[in-house]
């Protein structure tokens, strides 16, 4: 199992959604970065559940920093971090320990552990397992403030609502990390709101589409061909629980584009700074930052478990059966993983920059 990302800077996870704990292991970050505890609550805050939108589960993600922060800066060994699970109901997993929920990894885990897995709320495929991921994240998140750069994410569409476009993006990014429900027009937000109560009072759950902006990145950082900004960003993304989809600039809307449509017209500003008159390219031409605002979209699948009956079956007894998945399940799970994506970034980005300056840049 490879549970370590990054190189320079890098994050390690490990825990099960009902286990006792998640931690994550941050290593590589500089001495002397300032740790703000209370951001780093905020941000899992923005993580947890909330309302009838969400699941019933709540956890108060109290987090503990084991090692790596002293007197409020990192010491520059591993940050080590520990969030406890407190708030578990494992009894609502025991009747279908066999069972392959449609969606999940049940199956697929059987067949690489070989019946020992954790299988109690999808064990370490949880998207509670992301608990770690956006702590850590928000120690990449300040230290890249602090240089100059902001990540931002908002939910560009959710149960067929669309969001307004990013207009003034670093305001746009202030605004977004102000909310729990990521969203810059407030009506379509309500809207979205609507729609996923619809398909909770159907027993069922909505995706969406989360579309995330990074301002300030210098031009020239990536390392073609292999670790491009496009493929480092990928290879994390695609590892958040139910992403299946990512686009950079305007992504896929390209192959009905022309050339002369598609390509970003390079210009001198008044200050002599170089620019773009468009996007489309997100901010990367081969791979490499060309200094415009970094744009990608994720495309975030239903919430699998659905209170509906389903086909399935029990993949010991090799019998097919119908089912329906008890316990505590989100409808949506759109609006809490958009913090999630702008840890991961963080975390990628910081990754990237210490292989170009030096892990002290960062500080």
């Amino acid at each position: 199992m490879k549970d370590t990302f990054g190189e320079s800077v890098s994050i390690t996870i490990a825990g099960e959604s009902h286990g006792k704990g998640i931690t994550a292991v941050l290593s590589g970050m500089a001495p002397g970065i300032p740790v703000d505890e209370g951001f780093i609550s905020s941000q899992l805050t923005k993580r947890r559940p909330s309302g009838a939108i969400s699941t019933a589960r709540q956890e108060e993600d109290k987090f503990e920093v084991l090692s790596g922060v002293f007197g409020g800066f990192t010491t520059g060994t591993p940050i080590t971090i520990l969030i406890r699970n407190e708030n578990i109901q494992s009894k609502d997993y025991s009747e279908i320990a066999t069972t392959a929920r449609p969606g999940h990894a049940d199956y697929t885990a059987e067949c690489k552990y070989h019946g020992f897995q954790d299988y109690r709320g999808g064990g370490h495929f949880s998207g509670r397992i992301t608990a770690g991921i956006v702590a850590a994240g928000a120690i990449c998140l300040s230290a890249l403030e602090k240089k100059g750069i902001k990540i931002g994410t908002h939910i560009a569409k959710c149960g067929g609502v669309s969001d307004r476009k990013f207009g003034d993006i670093e305001k746009d990014i202030d605004s977004l990390n102000e909310k729990l429900f990521a969203v810059l027009d407030e009506n379509s937000g309500k809207k979205m709101e609507e729609a996923i109560l619809s398909a909770k009072n159907d027993l069922d759950s909505v995706g969406g589409i989360l579309e995330t902006a990074i301002t300030g990145v210098p031009a020239g950082i990536g390392e073609p061909y292999f670790d491009s900004i496009e493929s480092e960003l990928a290879h994390f993304l695609f590892s958040i629980p139910a992403i299946k989809g990512v686009e950079f600039g305007s992504g896929f809307a390209m192959a009905d584009m022309r050339g002369s449509e598609a390509n970003d017209a390079f210009r001198i500003g008044e200050n002599g700074g170089i620019f773009t008159k468009t996007n489309h390219n997100g901010g990367i031409n081969g791979g490499i930052s060309n200094g415009m605002p970094i744009t990608f979209r994720c495309a975030v699948k239903p919430t699998p478990s659905i209170s509906a009956e389903q086909e399935t079956i029990d993949f010991v007894k090799g019998e097919n059966k119908n089912f329906v998945i008890k316990g505590r399940h989100d409808p949506a799970i759109v609006h809490r993983a958009r913090v999630v994506i702008d840890s991961a970034a963080a975390i990628v980005l910081c990754d990237i920059l210490a292989k170009r300056f030096g892990t002290d840049w960062l500080r």
